[in-house]
């Protein structure tokens, strides 16, 4: 390609997480793609139009979500000052991101990076928006899976898990961490909540552990 002609990449606006009031906000942007993401965008798509035939080859439909991955971040990044600046949408976002949590709880590899690549927004954006709402996306995360182990370590048909089984089930690889954790959040042992609820039969037993520290609320 030479360096008098132009390449043009469509990409969908659903494929970028973005709309239509947004893609005006960057009609009119200049970005500098000599250093940052845009310079890795720049490089990225010079280097895929150049290759005609790689574009064509069984590779090509990663390479093109690769790219879009990457302008995603981009815009993203560019985004960045107009999302901080409304609350409005910044609410609905989170919204949108706990509830990605939730179904993907169980998830070991979850974290502040699959969750802002899931919703085509940065980590730095996605630190902004937890920490607005006065916790962290960590501390979210990690409430939420303990408050799952603990309502399926009470349940009379799981009597037969074993604490370990139950932690690696929620995403914790170690059992004595989780144990840890589970203390400082409730003040009993795993393993003593589920003693506690060993004749339960869904009711109250008398026994009341409430949590130290934050709690998340929707």
């Amino acid at each position: 390609m030479r360096a008098d002609e132009f390449a043009f990449f469509r990409i969908s606006c659903s494929y970028l997480g973005i709309t239509g009031v947004e893609v005006r906000r960057l009609a009119d942007a200049e970005v500098s793609a000599d250093s940052g993401v845009a310079a890795l965008v720049s490089r990225f798509l010079t280097a895929l139009a150049a290759e005609d035939g790689l574009r064509r080859s069984p590779s090509g439909r990663r390479l093109s979500l690769n790219a879009v991955d990457l302008v995603a971040l981009l815009v993203a990044e560019l985004l960045d000052p107009y999302r901080s600046a409304s609350s409005d949408g910044a609410g609905e976002m989170l919204a949108r991101i706990r509830d990605h949590i939730e179904e993907n709880l169980m998830n070991p590899a979850l974290s502040p990076e699959s969750i802002a690549r899931a919703h085509h927004i940065s980590v730095r954006y996605l630190h902004k928006l937890f920490q607005n709402d006065g916790t962290t996306v960590s501390t979210w995360i990690r409430r939420r899976r303990l408050d799952s182990c603990r309502m399926e370590l009470g349940r009379l048909s799981n009597r037969r898990r074993t604490v370990a089984a139950v932690a690696h089930r929620w995403g914790f690889a170690n059992a004595s961490h989780f144990s840890r954790l589970f203390r400082q959040a409730y003040g009993v042992s795993p393993r003593e909540w589920q003693v506690s609820t060993e004749h339960s039969t869904g009711h109250s037993t008398g026994h009341s552990f409430e949590a130290v520290g934050e709690r998340p609320s929707r």
